[in-house]
């Protein structure tokens, strides 16, 4: 054959492969969710494998590990209270002395450098496992009230900072919450405090693992409401815009290989980092299929996480944040 363009030159050995390698995983690009309950000990979490309840105690040494042995840069906590702790309006979200605030100021304490970000919503104190606040409709039906929902999120978003977090991360979905947001914690004089806006954050079927993690999963109704609805793009676009013009730092996309579309969509709209969480139905796809014999978890992470950095994220949320951190550092 005579051909004068053959592409296969560029992938016929490692060293080329990797000059021509269009997309790269780096651990510096990884945030590891992890969640943090009131009991003094770990506790390993049935559905998600190689993940636990931590202590407040216990998710502070884990911190120091993951800085100083894995590289890893920044996690994201998520709180645990028991059901005496959870009525109606979710206070307990913005106690000074709650579960999650104890936790950041003892991983500050033990890894001053490792960034923290804070889960903002009100479902993990909430008796409706709902993110905002809930009025009960004489049909049987409930309404989540969206202004009275912000003014909530805003008090526990001040909490957090009071705590020492770096980074707010609302994941509620209300309207105008960014910006209330960002106004609160200016005038508090916590100006350096970033927010990445869950901009994107779909109605999905794969959440389920993390509710049961959380025990957050809603007594009453769906969130479909306030989640997006998984058959809209442009809605993605509308909401990133608004959440730009109201002060966002960063916009996330959730889930994210289902939605590759999405974040490629972001990235091109907006001029802000995009961060796509890989869910906990995602990760747990990967770990039983693993676990049957039918897929390598390295390469078929390795994959899913490339896939989303190659659609445009620049940061991902995942629960194999440390294992992916080890393979990175053994070259995988």
């Amino acid at each position: 054959m005579k051909l004068t363009k053959r592409p296969r030159r560029n992938r016929k050995s490692e060293g080329l492969r990797g000059l021509v390698r269009e997309t790269s995983l780096s651990v510096e690009q990884l945030i590891y969710p992890m969640f943090v309950w009131e009991g003094n000990e770990e506790q390993e979490i049935e559905s998600l494998p190689g993940n636990k309840r931590w202590s407040v105690e216990g998710i502070a040494k884990e911190s120091r590990r993951l800085y100083s042995e894995l590289g890893i840069r920044c996690i994201d906590l998520f709180g645990i209270v028991g059901d005496e702790k959870k009525n109606a309006d979710g206070r307990e979200a913005w106690n000074d002395e709650g579960v999650v605030q104890r936790a950041i100021r003892a991983i500050k304490r033990e890894e001053p450098r490792m960034m923290v970000m804070t889960d903002v919503a009100l479902d993990p104190y909430s008796t409706y496992g709902q993110d905002g606040i809930v009025r009960e409709l004489e049909d049987g039906g409930i309404e989540v009230l969206n202004d009275e929902t912000v003014e909530a999120l805003v008090k526990q978003a001040l909490s957090h900072a009071r705590a020492g977090a770096d980074i707010i991360s609302p994941s509620d979905m209300m309207d105008g919450r960014i910006g209330a947001i960002r106004a609160a914690l200016d005038a508090a004089g916590w100006e350096q405090v970033s927010l990445l806006s869950y901009t994107a954050k779909y109605a999905s079927s794969l959440y389920g693992p993390f509710r049961g993690a959380l025990g957050s999963a809603p007594k009453k109704g769906d969130k479909k409401s306030y989640q997006m609805d998984p058959a809209n793009r442009r809605e993605a676009v509308r909401e990133a815009l608004l959440d730009e013009e109201e002060g966002a730092d960063m916009l996330m996309v959730k889930p994210a290989t289902y939605y590759l579309d999405v974040i490629a969509e972001l990235k091109e709209k907006t001029h802000l980092p995009i961060a796509a969480y890989h869910v906990s139905g995602e990760y747990l796809m990967i770990q039983a299929a693993a676990a049957s014999g039918w897929l390598d978890a390295k390469q078929a992470t390795l994959e899913a996480l490339l896939s989303i950095r190659r659609a445009g994220a620049d940061m991902i949320l995942t629960y194999a944040a440390p294992q992916v951190a080890q393979w990175l550092m053994e070259g995988c």
